[in-house]
């Protein structure tokens, strides 16, 4: 089984990730985010850099769905393909921090790569307002994303919701992390655990 979580930056994901392994006692892969090699250089010039970010992000995702399916264990994913190239990419392109020819070269590999793998059997979706993103992103205090600019912030929550509206490729919970606080409130996650249940296993 591989449940999947996507979000925003600053949405919640990793906490929730974690929770879920925690609860249910499966596996829990992290996006790597303090070992990244581009990441700093991104928020400083993203016109430089998000070519060689996107790539990054999208080889460790590509490496981290075939280990998935590989091994034989129930998984938590924290973060997904699909946001690579349906959210990140396309927004650094439509903001001219990415060029044509690199947005291509990039569809063109994440194409090659989707053809191989599967989706998750459950995707849950953290859907949050920007200002409570920013909060989180202040509260976590990571140097490198104190320079996220906020127009950047807003044309991502944009196109999650575009591509939440449009996706079909398994089974969908959205969470309003705006109302839902799981990280502090138990009953909210025991209500979120249950969502989840009654995705998988059909349980009303």
């Amino acid at each position: 089984m591989h449940i999947a979580v996507a979000g925003n930056i600053g949405s919640g994901k990793t906490t929730l990730t974690r929770l879920l392994s925690k609860n249910y006692n499966w596996e829990a892969k992290y996006e790597s985010v303090e070992h990244n090699p581009y990441l700093s250089d991104f928020y400083n010039d993203m016109e430089r850099w998000s070519f060689n970010l996107q790539i990054y992000f999208l080889k460790e995702r590509f490496k981290g769905i075939v280990d998935i399916q590989r091994e034989a264990n129930h998984v938590i994913q924290d973060r997904t393909i699909y946001e690579d190239a349906r959210i990140f990419a396309p927004n650094l392109h439509s903001m001219g921090l990415m060029s044509s020819r690199d947005f291509d070269n990039y569809n063109s590999l994440f194409d090659l790569m989707l053809s191989l793998v599967k989706p998750p059997d459950l995707l849950i979706y953290l859907r949050s307002s920007i200002p409570n993103l920013v909060s989180q992103i202040h509260k976590r205090g990571r140097e490198y994303e104190s320079g996220i600019r906020i127009d950047y912030l807003s044309g991502l929550n944009d196109r999650y919701e575009q591509w939440i509206s449009e996706y079909s490729d398994g089974k969908l919970l959205i969470v309003d992390v705006d109302k839902v606080k799981f990280e502090d409130n138990q009953e909210h996650l025991s209500h979120v655990i249950d969502r989840i249940d009654a995705q998988l296993h059909g349980l009303f």
